[in-house]
């Protein structure tokens, strides 16, 4: 069982459940859910989980607003941040990027092989 934990900060239930199914089986990685901005924020200071996927568009709190208050706590701010979004144009894609996300996975997304996505893009092992 690999020791890695993810924290998944989405909105949405389906895409919760995707998620944290599809990580805890193909990679054995633990999942964290946060429903909100802000209980995710929490979450990463209490967890200090090993990466953050992150919901670009939630009510109350967006990911942009999110990421911006995990990047100022010096507890959050070396984790690394992956957008989850359903925006697929290069312009928005790039805005996302400049603002300190290691890289974005757009919705829809392959849940079989999300945890081989996110290693690769972390540069870790399976």
């Amino acid at each position: 069982m690999n020791d890695k934990q993810i924290l998944l900060i989405d909105d949405e239930e389906t895409i919760q459940e995707v998620v944290q199914v599809g990580i805890e089986i193909e990679a054995g990685w633990q999942v964290a859910i946060a429903s909100s901005g802000s209980e995710g924020i929490d979450l990463a200071q209490i967890h200090q989980p090993d990466a953050i996927l992150l919901d670009v568009m939630m009510p109350d709190m967006d990911g942009i607003s999110t990421l911006s208050r995990l990047k100022a706590n010096v507890k959050t701010a070396s984790i690394p941040v992956i957008f989850l979004t359903a925006k697929t144009q290069s312009t928005g894609k790039d805005q996302l990027k400049s603002l300190g996300v290691v890289d974005i996975i757009t919705k829809p997304f392959n849940s079989v092989t999300l945890a081989s996505q996110i290693a690769k893009i972390l540069g870790w092992k399976m």
